[in-house]
C-alpha cells in the first residue's frame, strides 16, 4: 500500500488533474466562452478540492471537500452531455472524458466511505 504524504500521491487527485488537462485541451478553441469556462472551472475544481481538503489535515474537512469534488465530477459529466449534443466533442472524446470522470467519482466514493 502506498503511503500518502502529499495530495499529489492521491490517485483521485492524479486522475482529476489528468481530466482537467484533457478538458482544457478539448475546449481550448471552443468559441462558446461561457460554456468553455464553466466546464474548465468544474474540471479543475475536482483536483483542487481534493488538494485543499487534504491540506486541512483532518478527516472531517477532507470528507467535506471530497463531496465537493464529487459534485464537480457530476457537473463535468452533465456538461459533457451538452457538449456532445452541441457537437463540441466527438463521440470518442466524450467517451474518454466521461469514463474518466466516472472513474474519479467512484474513487471519491470509496475514499469518502473509508473516512
Amino acid at each position: 500500500m502506498i503511503k500518502i504524504t502529499k495530495f499529489e500521491d492521491i490517485v483521485a487527485w492524479q486522475k482529476g488533474f489528468d481530466l482537467s488537462i484533457k478538458i482544457y485541451k478539448a475546449f481550448t478553441l471552443n468559441k462558446d466562452f461561457s460554456f468553455r469556462d464553466q466546464i474548465q472551472r468544474a474540471a479543475i475544481s475536482i483536483s483542487n478540492n481534493i488538494a485543499e481538503g487534504y491540506e486541512r489535515m483532518g478527516d472531517k474537512e477532507l470528507r467535506k471537500f471530497l463531496y465537493v469534488s464529487k459534485g464537480s465530477c457530476a457537473e463535468v459529466r452533465s456538461m459533457l452531455h451538452v457538449a456532445l449534443k452541441l457537437n463540441y466533442l466527438t463521440q470518442t472524446q466524450f467517451n474518454e472524458l466521461y469514463y474518466l470522470s466516472v472513474e474519479i467519482s467512484k474513487i471519491l466514493s470509496g475514499s469518502i466511505k473509508t473516512l
